[in-house]
């Protein structure tokens, strides 16, 4: 197993410069790669720039780039400059958002979310493979059969021939068409009972598509809090649970609020909603689930964060992508200091 960044989410302008920061530090330490998550505030194309000129060994992925907000065009134009840029470490992450980002930031109605996003990959592998782009789908037209546009090919000679393209998918559908058409897996709450069908669905599809199902990186975010014990540790990533499941999402459209339902926490889940959306942030924090957030975070004394290691890589967790949430930026150096350390002690890095 490896171990990655997953950069939190900065409110500010001073929270932005930290996540650079925290990738120069994450590259000094041996992590394997490094993502710049984007929502409607800071775009990840900037953040991963900066990083790729601070840095020299670390990869950099975007996690994710917002498929409503770009043509895939643009983000294959995007994919092939960062990877020349950081001579040949960035990984493609893509999603469709939610409703409430693609329609009410974007305008671009959340529609067939699995159709858009399997003619969107394919866009980007025929402009990333340096072939005329041609596509006649139900959501691009390449060129538009009425106007004076041509077939194009990529002006960029890539420094890449095969750039990996990770997609960020929650429902069944979207895991099958992962492991038929993408590298790698961003996953999020990841609990090893439950996500251990999610990993299965991945690579059972990758294997009914002819590919190499070992290939694919399985890769997961995983909030990490160190404290005495994992009470202690928990209060730091509440807010963060409860904004994803109470508040990233319509009322019945929260891909994070369903896998909190799946894993059985579907009272606690509408509870942490119902108080996000009154904006009671912090009754929804406190409404989170302690057995929630110890099945999907690294909470705790080094025993119990070994432990947690341990059931990823028996999970079948091939990256796992650290994010210390609610902390300055030293103490979230020095969790990912610790963090190496004690995955070097345990033995989980492969």
């Amino acid at each position: 197993m490896r171990l990655g960044v997953g950069l939190p989410v900065a409110a500010s302008a001073a929270e932005l410069r930290d996540q650079v920061e925290l990738a120069v530090a994450a590259d000094g330490l041996g992590y394997d790669v490094v993502w710049a998550p984007e929502a409607y505030g800071a775009d990840a194309v900037s953040v991963l720039a900066t990083i790729a000129a601070r840095t020299r060994h670390i990869g950099i992925g975007s996690g994710v780039l917002q498929i409503p907000g770009r043509t895939p065009a643009l983000a294959a134009m995007t994919a092939a400059s960062l990877d020349a840029l950081s001579r040949g470490r960035f990984r493609l992450g893509l999603g469709v958002s939610g409703p409430q980002v693609s329609e009410g930031w974007h305008g671009v109605r959340f529609a067939d979310p699995l159709g858009r996003t399997s003619e969107y990959v394919q866009i980007v592998r025929d402009a990333l493979a340096r072939r005329r782009v041609t596509a006649g789908g139900r959501h691009f037209t390449l060129p538009l059969p009425d106007g004076l546009g041509k077939s194009l090919v990529l002006g960029l000679q890539t420094e890449r021939a095969r750039i990996p393209i990770y997609l960020a998918a929650v429902g069944p559908k979207n895991l099958e068409l992962t492991g038929r058409v993408a590298d790698g897996w961003l996953g999020i709450f990841f609990d090893g009972e439950h996500g251990a069908a999610q990993v299965a669905a991945i690579r059972d599809a990758a294997a009914d598509a002819g590919r190499d199902a070992g290939a694919i990186d399985i890769a997961v975010q995983v909030p990490v809090s160190l404290a005495d014990d994992a009470i202690t540790a928990a209060a730091r990533v509440r807010p963060y649970a409860a904004l994803y499941i109470g508040g990233m999402g319509a009322r019945k459209a929260n891909f994070y609020h369903r896998i909190a339902a799946s894993m059985g926490y579907r009272a606690a889940a509408d509870l942490v909603q119902e108080r996000f959306l009154a904006r009671d942030y912090a009754g929804a924090a406190a409404a989170v689930p302690q057995e929630f957030l110890e099945r999907t975070c690294l909470l705790g004394n080094e025993q119990q964060v070994a432990a947690g290691l341990r059931r990823l890589l028996d999970a079948g967790i091939t990256t796992a992508n650290l994010n210390p949430v609610s902390l300055p930026l030293p103490e979230q150096q020095r969790a990912l200091g610790s963090v190496m350390r004690i995955a070097r002690a345990t033995g989980v890095l492969g």
